[in-house]
């Protein structure tokens, strides 16, 4: 902390041999001179006193305020109930009361101090009770007075200091009472249940209190080096009501992240140890634990809203590799810096304060008067790979691209990270089953649990489980995956998911397609290797080698169904080999369906190999799954292999064949070779029979044909009764699914606007809602039609003694039935009409402005308000539609006026060119993005609007390039902007993309081409 302190001394320096009686001599000057500022919420600058550390209360030559004397009475009282109640209930009583206080800090303090945090919630009830208003409460504010001047010194005027400082003072001695009170109950609580552990040697019971007392004096030495860090302003969270000058956190605070709740608590354990209680320690971590709750919900919040600084998403930051880094370092000396180390959770308390230099400083104390004063803050040096930073790309302002950067153009973090990392799965995040290795991952994890976890089950049971097993495995490959390729041909399901969720360099349509294919080989390979093994698995289960193979037909189910040096003699043999011919004909390509991704290829059919013989010669592959069936001679696998059989036939039926007929047309044979010579067979020797009938040749061939029709329409009525009931179950679910998916969307929609509890007004009849009016501001074009994200303004009329409750929010038309009462939720698309009486969603009944007048110009009538409303962002509907406006009383579902209907629309261009999609988004980012001038990109911004500062790039000679950056770039502040540019994207142009990749591109000329190549991608798609 010292290297942060400056002290101004005169220029010229003493002698060595009284330097340091000078320095003493300076220093003690400088303590007696100090003089420490700070500033109010609303700008008001005041000198800030000396306060007193809490120890005061125990030195009786200081003067006692009420609140001190109500703290020793406390205190004392805990110490007399200690000394007469029996130990077993001692025990009970301060648990009990321990909890009670640790209530009053971790969720008493931390609500209140949230909301003045927030809202500055306390000092508004001290105004509006009028504690500290001598003409309000002459005789709370004179108490009140005393309270403070009897324990403040001579620098402290009561009179001059601002409310806010007075409000703090009078709060923190409030939390005396509480801190005090909540160390000693838990101190108390474990001398209770001091015990001496037995069976334990005399050195073990050496080491636990050795043990225990250094944890107790590490505590305490820890809570003194902090509130020496932090002094009383800090301690007492004075931030909170005013502001005295940026805090800068070092010593103590280098030593663990948030010392005061982490190790700051070692005292609990140490005493633990010490008073040998399971009871102490348990009561510890709960009291600890309920500490690190006030961190999470109050202190890191707070630091956040006061001292945080927001960080753009998507801003391209310069960087230099790292070879020129090291080139320019070996090259130029590094010029001198002056740094200081801060912990990473007091970034913000070192970076950002809006007080002049003047209020720089600790507040004062009688035990440390040194000033500490703020450096300048340099740029934080540049980490590679741990930022957001994207691939920049060509746009119209800007001639780059990624791979070969223009001359001059800075390489961004943003570029440099969305090359290498790309939704990765990190753990169990952004697991993505449709990509090879997340759905491998996934499934050596399934595994190795169900190992792991699973019981040992009899042989019945462990059968049963191998033959679900195998018939999962049987049922995706066919079902699952056929349902996944058949929407892959007809929607392009599977590379639409790839497009919408993945980041590819523009210009390059193929590249979504190209993983999706990749991903869809692997994952269709993986459930082709389990569907087999899982079935060998089942058959190894069912399978006992004969005693005696020439007993009945062992040795011919063996020959039949087993593997042979003659393959197409045997079952399994004749599965492998028209698998081999299968593949050499099809190749890769045909073997993944290549036809279903790809559209490079050439659109034709050759009937060679295998294929000359039949048109599906995949039928075959049943032969192994019966083949084993035989060997086995068991029903669970001859079960699986009709079903298998089954399966595969649906697969060619319902999306093999669709789509090849789709794809290729007439030129599909309707005969195979084998059929057709069959054919030729037949019908060459019904004409040999025909001849040598003679006169009963017409007869006999009548009866043939009878005959072979009534075997052929019975195959045929079997296979299309089987096919229609498959095919029907399939077609009556497909819309089923549909309706009922759909059904839910709906239910879920409608779920999220009903679940409200509707809260009506009793008092309504008394009011006359005539005097309520609410008026839309119409768009540009006259007319209440507004374009997505576009804001909308509204002016209000009320009565002017009206709630400071009312608040207006919007609906989709139908949503509510009755036009007096609303029933369904806003989702979050409402504003109060007073914005500043509310802390969120929840009134702070402050009533300011309760007997002001109408404002002026706002109102001819002296008994009625107005003002003006506007949705926006956060507020506003992001999906066109029609919506109604309404205005509500007392924070309750009457309402009082209406307007309706309103449009919000998307506009869509007529023609899908580069300019038409790059102007449609430079109407529609900017509004996604709130209008905000350091987000939007500079193409889209007014000559009134400042240009986006952006950082320059500095090269080995140390000297900062001439901007240049892209004008189409843009940033968010949050990731639900990049989700509404997608849903904007969606409804105007078909395309679904996830907020990553709207983030990685951030950028208009980019996202453009990006919709223009999934346009091209999608074309062959239904409905494009």
């Amino acid at each position: 902390m010292a290297t942060l302190r400056q002290r101004h001394t005169s220029s010229s320096s003493p002698p060595t041999d009284d330097l340091e009686s000078t320095v003493v001599v300076e220093e003690a000057k400088a303590k007696t001179d100090e003089v420490v500022w700070g500033k109010t919420p609303g700008g008001e600058v005041f000198r800030v006193p000396t306060t007193h550390d809490v120890l005061t209360l125990f030195n009786p030559t200081y003067p006692k305020s009420h609140f001190d004397l109500l703290n020793l009475a406390l205190l004392g009282m805990q110490l007399v109930l200690f000394w007469v109640l029996p130990r077993s209930t001692a025990r009970v009583f301060f648990v009990l009361y321990f909890a009670f206080w640790r209530g009053a800090y971790d969720a008493g303090l931390g609500w209140v101090l949230t909301k003045q945090s927030k809202k500055k919630w306390i000092v508004r009830e001290v105004q509006r009770r009028g504690w500290l208003d001598k003409d309000r409460c002459p005789s709370m504010r004179e108490w009140i007075k005393k309270q403070l001047v009897g324990k403040m010194g001579q620098d402290y005027s009561f009179d001059e200091l601002p409310l806010e400082y007075n409000t703090w003072l009078l709060f923190r001695q409030a939390v005396d009472v509480i801190l005090l009170n909540d160390f000693l109950a838990y101190c108390i609580f474990a001398f209770s249940c001091f015990r001496v552990p037995e069976g334990l040697s005399f050195t073990v019971h050496v080491l636990r209190w050795v043990a225990g007392l250094l944890m107790i004096a590490f505590n305490l030495w820890v809570k003194t080096e902090a509130h020496d860090v932090v002094k009383d302003y800090g301690w007492y969270w004075g931030d909170v009501f005013f502001q005295r000058g940026a805090l800068v956190f070092d010593g103590v605070f280098e030593l663990a992240p948030h010392p005061m709740y982490s190790v700051g608590y070692a005292g609990y354990y140490g005493l633990s140890l010490i008073c040998g209680s399971y009871a102490v320690l348990f009561v510890s971590l709960a009291g600890h634990a309920a500490q690190f709750a006030f961190l999470v919900f109050f202190e890191n919040p707070h630091i956040e809203r006061m001292y945080g600084q927001r960080k753009a998403i998507a801003k391209r930051t310069p960087v230099q590799p790292r070879r020129k880094q090291s080139q320019s370092a070996s090259a130029a000396p590094s010029p001198p810096t002056a740094s200081a180390d801060t912990s990473p959770e007091l970034d913000g308390y070192s970076e950002a304060s809006s007080i002049p230099s003047v209020t720089d400083g600790d507040t004062a104390t009688e035990t440390d008067l040194e000033t500490e004063t703020e450096g300048e803050l340099g740029a934080p040096p540049v980490r590679a790979g741990r930022y957001r930073r994207h691939q920049s790309t060509t746009s119209v302002g800007s001639a780059t691209s990624f791979e070969a950067p223009a001359k001059g153009k800075p390489m961004s973090q943003h570029d440099l990270f969305n090359k290498y990392f790309r939704r990765d799965a990190i753990i169990f995040k952004n697991i993505d089953l449709f990509r090879a290795n997340d759905a491998t991952l996934v499934l050596i994890i399934s595994y190795s649990l169900a190992m792991s976890l699973l019981p040992q089950f009899s042989g019945r049971t462990a059968l049963t489980m191998h033959f679900l097993h195998a018939l999962a495995w049987c049922l995706f490959s066919c079902f699952g995956l056929g349902l996944i390729l058949r929407a892959q041909g007809q929607t392009k399901f599977f590379v639409r998911h790839f497009i919408k969720n993945y980041h590819y360099p523009t210009g390059d349509p193929r590249g979504a397609t190209v993983e999706a294919f990749t991903n869809w080989k692997s994952l269709y390979n993986l459930t082709l290797c389990m569907s087999y093994v899982s079935f060998i698995g089942l058959a190894w289960q069912t399978y006992s080698i004969p005693q005696d193979w020439t007993v009945g037909v062992e040795l011919l189910r063996h020959t039949i169904g087993a593997p042979s040096t003659h393959p197409p003699q045997m079952l399994v043999g004749l599965h492998i080999w028209a698998a081999l011919e299968c593949f050499e004909v099809l190749g890769p390509f045909g073997w993944f369906f290549g036809d279903f991704f790809m559209e490079d290829f050439s659109a034709h059919v050759e009937y060679t190999g295998i294929y000359r013989y039949l048109n599906n010669p995949e039928v075959m592959g049943a032969t192994s799954w019966f083949g084993l069936a035989l060997v086995t001679g068991d029903g669970h696998v001859l079960a699986l292999a009709i079903i298998r059989h089954l399966s595969q036939w649906w697969f060619l039926r319902a999306v093999e064949n669709p789509h090849m007929r789709k794809l290729y047309g007439d030129s599909l044979r309707k005969d195979a070779g084998f059929v057709k010579v069959i054919k030729s067979v037949a019908a060459k020797n019904a004409r040999a029979f025909e001849k040598r009938a003679g006169k009963h040749a017409p007869e006999l061939r009548r009866v043939a044909q009878e005959v072979a029709k009534e075997v052929k329409g019975t195959f045929d009525k079997v296979y299309e009764e089987t096919a229609d009931v498959v095919e029907e179950f399939f077609a009556k679910s497909r819309p089923v699914i549909s309706e009922v998916v759909q059904d839910t969307k709906v239910l879920l929609q409608q779920s999220r606007e009903r679940l409200v509890i509707t809260r009506i007004a009793t008092d309504i009849s008394s009011i006359d809602t005539t005097k309520y009016k609410l008026d839309a501001v119409p768009a540009a074009d006259g007319s209440l039609r507004y374009q997505l994200g576009e804001p909308i303004r509204l002016n209000w009329e009320a009565p002017q003694a009206h709630s400071r409750k009312d608040w207006v929010g919007i609906y989709r038309i139908g949503a509510n039935k009755s036009t007096l009462i609303t029933r369904t939720s806003s989702l979050g698309m409402w504003v109060p009409v007073h914005d500043e009486e509310w802390d969120g969603d929840v009134p702070l009944g402050l009533g300011l402005g309760l007997n002001a007048g109408p404002a002026a110009g706002s109102s001819k009538k002296a008994d009625l308000a107005s003002g003006t409303i506007t949705f926006k962002g956060n507020t506003l509907p992001w999906i066109a539609g029609k919506y109604e406006i309404r205005y509500h009383h007392d924070g309750k579902y009457n309402v009082m006026a209406l307007v309706s209907p309103i449009e919000i629309y998307v506009e869509k261009p007529t023609e899908l060119t580069f300019v038409a999609v790059r102007e449609n988004l430079k109407r529609v980012v900017p509004l996604c993005l709130d209008s905000d001038p350091s987000l939007i990109p500079d193409s889209c911004k007014t000559p009134d609007m400042p240009a986006t500062p952006r950082a320059k790039p500095v090269h080995d000679t140390g000297s900062p390039d001439e901007e240049d950056h892209d004008p189409d770039d843009f940033t968010f502040w949050s990731e639900t902007q990049a989700k509404r540019i997608c849903s904007a994207i969606k409804q105007t142009f078909d395309v679904e993309y996830a907020p990553e990749v709207v983030v990685a591109d951030a950028n208009l000329s980019a996202l453009a081409r990006r919709i223009l190549d999934s346009k091209e991608v999608l074309m062959g798609s239904a409905g494009t």
